[in-house]
């Protein structure tokens, strides 16, 4: 140990090798913390009988965590890769308790669809690829506890008709959980599965509507009052409508005002919810307005 000019004790910088020692510490520290976790989930498994279906996903708590992330994470290290190592960890685990698999819909796109997917399930989930929305959430149906991804901003069919029965799949997520214009899986992604009731998050919700006499006038009315996909339905001469509400009335609210734009609302049903959206800032993680 050498001195300062004033006679203190100085220590000396610490070597290369001790910076690794420190490292593989830490490697071998994170490495225990996962199979203490595993340890965990086994005991789930057998306490909470999660090979039930649907009931390992949770998608209102894996909001909450990805939030708490954002608000804490700190340093050199990207949000990026962050977000993605929880991603892989908490999907994994999942898949552990139940496993399950991934119908994606690539008409959005093959490369999009599939950065998303592994993204925010990793590679030990299966991926199975459908080339449109409707014969991913058909395959969906058919199994006990697999998912379903499809495009949460455009539809060239009403896919969503097919989980207005009560039994029937639902919307559980919006992906990302945090959105940012540069995260590297940035396609605006619906996730439908079966999920336990008290598992749900349900800050917004999602309804089939059904109405006649839809057009761009209509559209332009009711667009303040819920984010909307419309297709054309031909049963009803008009459209098939899936609509995001966030507020208490939102579906009533939203029902009037196609009313008052001149169409006839002639069915409505929920199939689905999902968390808020959030936008990552430089002061973390803020509701999208």
């Amino acid at each position: 140990m050498s001195k300062s000019p004033a006679g203190a004790p100085q220590q000396s910088a610490p070597s290369l090798q001790d910076l690794r020692k420190e490292i593989d510490r830490i490697d071998e520290q994170m490495h225990g913390l996962l199979m203490e976790r595993g340890e965990i989930i086994d005991r789930l498994i057998s306490v909470k009988k999660t090979q039930e279906v649907g009931s390992a996903f949770r998608p209102a708590r894996e909001a909450d965590m990805m939030r708490r992330i954002v608000e804490r994470h700190k340093g050199m290290l990207p949000l990026d890769t962050v977000e993605s190592i929880w991603r892989v960890i908490i999907s994994t685990f999942t898949y552990v308790q139940a496993p399950f698999s991934m119908h994606a819909d690539l008409s959005a796109g093959d490369s999009a669809m599939r950065d998303s997917a592994r993204f925010h399930f990793g590679f030990s989930v299966p991926f199975v690829p459908h080339f449109s929305a409707g014969a991913a959430v058909e395959a969906l149906s058919r199994s006990k506890g697999d998912l379903a991804l499809v495009s949460a901003t455009d539809s060239r069919s009403a896919w969503w008709t097919a989980l207005e029965p009560a039994d029937a799949p639902k919307i559980i997520a919006r992906l990302p959980f945090l959105e940012r214009a540069d995260h590297p899986a940035a396609l605006p992604v619906f996730v439908i599965s079966r999920v336990a009731d008290d598992a749900m998050v349900t800050e917004v919700e999602m309804f089939s509507i059904r109405v006649s006499g839809w057009s761009a006038d209509v559209a332009r009315a009711v667009s303040p009052l819920a984010e909307i996909i419309a297709v054309p339905d031909t049963a009803f001469d008009g459209a098939a409508l899936l609509a995001s509400v966030t507020a208490r009335d939102g579906l009533d609210r939203l029902k009037s005002a196609l009313i008052k734009a001149g169409a006839s609302v002639r069915s409505t049903a929920l199939v689905g919810s999902h968390a808020r959206r959030y936008t990552v800032t430089p002061e973390g993680a803020r509701p999208v307005a």
